[in-house]
């Protein structure tokens, strides 16, 4: 996936959090969807973990995976898709962090008008996708994004029997992570990326006219 910091290519932000690896995995299935559409990129981030201890710090570039989110990471993309695992049905915290520092952002309207999906991973099949989801796409919905889900013309939607839900596509990892995606989460992970790249370019298009 590229990661081009040119803010004139046209790419969709894959912005996650992931502790045991499988919320990576489903962002890099996201990514890959979103590159099949041509004329738009995937750029995938993350955000730093957060520490009750006042003292600790992370690197400035973590040791391996993707990099870590900027703020001109968020306002120059075309599209959002932003992923987590479920923490007692909400979003993780080193991602609310991360979105709670974006209110300059919000105060000048730089995202307004973008698509934007969110996807998650559970260790559970019942541990709280759906709450997780919403959770993630109320900021983005007071940023004025066009918060976008998968629609059931996506088949697999309706054969899944793991994660995947309208809302935005979910995983369930297992106690230990030891589940990997599924047929059907891994098609829902691409359709996802797809639909975001088609309306990013779609609605950079409208803006621009």
């Amino acid at each position: 996936m590229a990661n081009s910091n040119q803010a004139t290519n046209p790419y969709v932000l894959v912005l996650y959090y992931s502790r045991g690896g499988t919320t990576a995995k489903m962002a890099q299935a996201i990514a890959q969807g979103v590159e099949k559409i041509s004329g738009i990129e995937a750029r995938l981030r993350t955000v730093p973990a957060i520490s009750s201890n006042c003292e600790a710090t992370d690197p400035s570039i973590p040791n391996d995976g993707a990099i870590y989110c900027t703020e001109n990471d968020l306002k120059n993309c075309s599209g959002l898709i932003m992923g987590s695992p479920t923490r007692f049905g909400n979003m993780a915290g080193a991602l609310k962090y991360f979105i709670d520092s974006t209110s300059n952002l919000w105060l000048t309207g730089k995202l307004v008008n973008k698509p934007a999906g969110v996807f998650t991973s559970t260790s559970s099949l019942h541990g709280g996708q759906e709450t997780t989801l919403m959770s993630m796409a109320l900021p983005l919905i007071h940023h004025g994004m066009v918060f976008c889900g998968i629609p059931y013309t996506e088949s697999s939607l309706l054969h899944t029997e793991t994660g995947g839900t309208p809302y935005g596509a979910s995983h369930w990892a297992g106690n230990e992570g030891e589940r990997a995606l599924s047929e059907h989460e891994l098609k829902l992970c691409q359709a996802q990326g797809q639909r975001i790249a088609s309306l990013g370019l779609a609605l950079q298009s409208g803006i621009n006219q």
